[in-house]
């Protein structure tokens, strides 16, 4: 049974006058410990980056970077086929971006997470994730990479001695590999069943996968993106869930 977990939420993935999803980051931010913001290729523009920094801020929530595909139109959830190389140059481009930003206001990087399908993508592909992980024991060793237990980007920041948070993730299914069954349109969630699925997972250690099988799951940060239909009221009830099982939600700290 987990006595503290950190609870994270995709922020900032805004352009300009546009929101995405519900618009709930305001919302949102006092219920977490750890955002992940934006950082202007799949969503989000400098003035929103700034804006999401502070708001954070406000209510003490640690902040991370939150790379994607350069893929605006498709909101990052579509893959690009491009070498590991043109991948972590945009990755890089995206962290220090977002770390000047913060270096501004007086605020320190907490973690860096990929989005999307570029997240996916270094789950899987084993050239990307050591390409990456050799740019990030340079340019951000200190900070910890978000990633699913067992997953390729796992593998190549342990052998680099790279620290990493292993996620679960409230809101998405899984298969009978204990994988992310990736979709780009999610359907609205029973909130009590969410919290339900992320209590028995701090508590055993599983979840139920698609098929019906208990598969085990590692983690010690559980994820709720905000542009899923109804990400407060998720977010509401496993907070809820947490703080009535007596589970301390605080950000991550190695």
């Amino acid at each position: 049974m987990k006595l503290t977990i950190d609870l994270n939420a995709d922020m900032g993935e805004g352009l300009g006058a546009w929101t995405i999803g519900d618009g709930v980051d305001a919302s949102m931010l006092p219920l977490i410990s750890t955002a992940n913001v934006a950082a202007g290729f799949h969503a989000g523009d400098s003035t929103t980056m700034v804006n999401t920094l502070r708001d954070a801020a406000r209510h003490g929530v640690a902040i991370g970077v939150h790379p994607g595909f350069n893929d605006l139109i498709g909101f990052g959830r579509r893959h690009i086929d491009a070498s590991p190389e043109e991948l972590v140059n945009d990755v890089l481009y995206q962290l220090g971006a977002l770390r000047e930003l913060a270096n501004r206001e007086g605020l320190s990087l907490h973690h860096l997470k990929l989005h999307g399908a570029l997240f996916m993508h270094a789950a899987r592909d084993e050239d990307f994730a050591q390409a990456l992980c050799a740019t990030l024991q340079q340019s951000a060793s200190e900070l910890p990479i978000y990633c699913l237990a067992g997953t390729a980007l796992d593998l190549a920041a342990a052998e680099r001695g790279l620290p990493r948070v292993h996620e679960f993730y409230a809101d998405r299914a899984y298969d009978d590999q204990g994988g992310i069954v990736f979709v780009r349109r999610v359907a609205r969630l029973d909130p009590d069943q969410v919290a339900s699925k992320v209590l028995r997972a701090c508590h055993e250690g599983v979840v139920a996968s698609t098929s019906g099988r208990l598969v085990p799951v590692s983690f010690q940060s559980i994820c709720i993106h905000s542009d899923t239909p109804g990400a407060l009221e998720l977010t509401k009830a496993v907070r809820g869930a947490l703080d009535e099982a007596g589970i301390t939600v605080k950000a991550f700290s190695s």
